[in-house]
């Protein structure tokens, strides 16, 4: 059976001898966290540590106290090839990724066809093989066109290096079809990776249900929509003991209901996106639909409770649910505007918002980027140590900057953070021992 790397970009032309000197060295993993230098050859980590020395010929970058961690690993990213190029193509994608220090993101399945058999899959490894810069990873769709019916072939899908299953943007709605697909997935050791919420109370929704909703005139999307999918879902987990990741979530009772089904030692982890514990219903103000998501922004309540949860763990990652969308799509009235925020570059900074701000800690954080994710997805990444493949991200803690959508390497510009005042720059992203971006 192919291992899933093969759906990433693999170099061309490796650096032979780098090293990464005077660089605050993070490590999320092991909690390593100290002053030193960091050797990689031949794309691999060869030696890190505060006692290390460059190797004579080898090409020195003085990091100059910067902080040097395990490039970010982003397992929720829309990208519009094929089908959709306008919005976002594999090469703009991984620019923008490159960009916000993320060296591999998986791609969900909802393009334009479907992710639903291997040609799919080929494709996606054949661009991210011309793009060489991050690795990319692909979903398959757990249905024939994510229409949420019928199966897709997931045992072919998973042979030819699925990453995982998801309907991407479609809610697994029928009960029935979501327990054959976690007894499937399970046989193939897969995650089943679902949009938790009800497709019925969703329907025709706007944004969160209630007060907010109501002044502005607009149809709400109850919180019982997520609520009820999660319950059902962690039910079916228990029936069939398949793996089950919860994404985007938005609700105080979704972080509770993840977390009473991990103390019950359910086979359940869930991931979050920067807007929901950065922004709430109130940031639509006046219509903006550069705020319009899926699920809505919900109440400030949520966004602490969201906020309480990757603190304490019940969240285990933070994806950028990166979702472009034209300027067709956005600039018209809010009912008529498609959801999704773009995210790959803000990821970073958004995200330190929480240590910056005491939440949580720098290494906790970074693991929610790094090595959880990829412990989630299979994928031997996310790690500083030897032997590891050398994807870093070097970054300026405290650099205050602000956002300014219009710079993005992204094709579409559909920001919520734009002119939104941050600390935490990217300065370098490394893959396999090469430079794909420096600011």
């Amino acid at each position: 059976m192919p291992a899933p790397a093969r759906l990433y970009a693999k170099a061309i032309q490796l650096m032979p001898l780098i090293a990464f000197t005077n660089a605050r060295l993070l490590d999320p993993a092991s909690q390593h966290d100290e002053t030193g230098t960091l050797v990689a050859e031949g794309g691999k980590i060869t030696a890190f540590g505060a006692g290390v020395a460059a190797p004579e010929g080898a090409q020195i970058v003085d990091c100059a106290g910067l902080c040097l961690a395990p490039g970010l690993v982003d397992m929720r990213v829309a990208v519009g090839e094929p089908g959709e190029e306008q919005r976002e193509t594999i090469l703009s994608a991984s620019r923008s990724a490159a960009a916000g220090g993320i060296t591999a993101f998986a791609m969900l399945p909802n393009t334009t066809p479907v992710i639903d058999g291997i040609a799919g899959l080929e494709f996606v490894a054949r661009r991210a093989r011309e793009a060489k810069l991050v690795k990319i990873f692909a979903y398959g769709a757990v249905t024939q066109g994510a229409a949420g019916r019928d199966l897709a072939e997931m045992g072919l899908l998973a042979e030819a290096g699925a990453i995982g299953f998801t309907d991407g943007t479609n809610a697994i709605g029928d009960a029935l079809t979501m327990r054959r697909a976690l007894s499937y997935a399970r046989a193939f050791g897969k995650v089943i990776v679902q949009h938790p919420e009800e497709p019925s109370l969703a329907a025709g929704g706007q944004m969160n249900e209630g007060e907010i909703s109501t002044r502005l005139g607009l149809s709400g999307i109850s919180r019982a929509a997520e609520i009820i999918m999660l319950e059902r879902d962690l039910r079916l987990v228990e029936l069939t003991g398949g793996r089950y990741h919860a994404a985007h979530l938005s609700t105080a009772e979704g972080v509770e209901l993840i977390r009473d089904a991990k103390s019950a030692g359910l086979p359940v982890t869930c991931d979050v996106a920067p807007p929901y514990f950065a922004l709430s219903e109130i940031d639509i103000g006046d219509y903006r639909t550069f705020a319009k998501l899926s699920p809505p922004l919900r109440t400030d309540d949520d966004r602490r409770a969201l906020i309480a949860g990757i603190a304490d763990g019940t969240i285990d990652a933070i994806a950028s649910d990166h979702a472009p969308q034209d300027q067709d799509a956005k600039r018209v009235p809010f009912a008529a505007a498609a959801p999704g925020v773009v995210g790959l570059e803000t990821l970073l900074p958004i995200a330190l918002e929480l240590y910056h701000k005491g939440a949580i800690g720098l290494l906790d954080l970074l693991a929610r980027m790094t090595f959880a994710p990829a412990k989630i997805l299979g994928l031997p990444l996310g790690q500083l140590k030897v032997d590891a493949a050398a994807d870093l991200v070097i970054f300026d803690l405290d650099r205050p900057w602000v956002i300014n959508a219009d710079a993005f390497r992204s094709k579409s510009k559909n920001s919520p953070f734009d002119k939104r005042p941050v600390a935490g720059a990217v300065v370098m992203t490394v893959v396999d021992g090469r430079i794909v971006h420096q600011s």
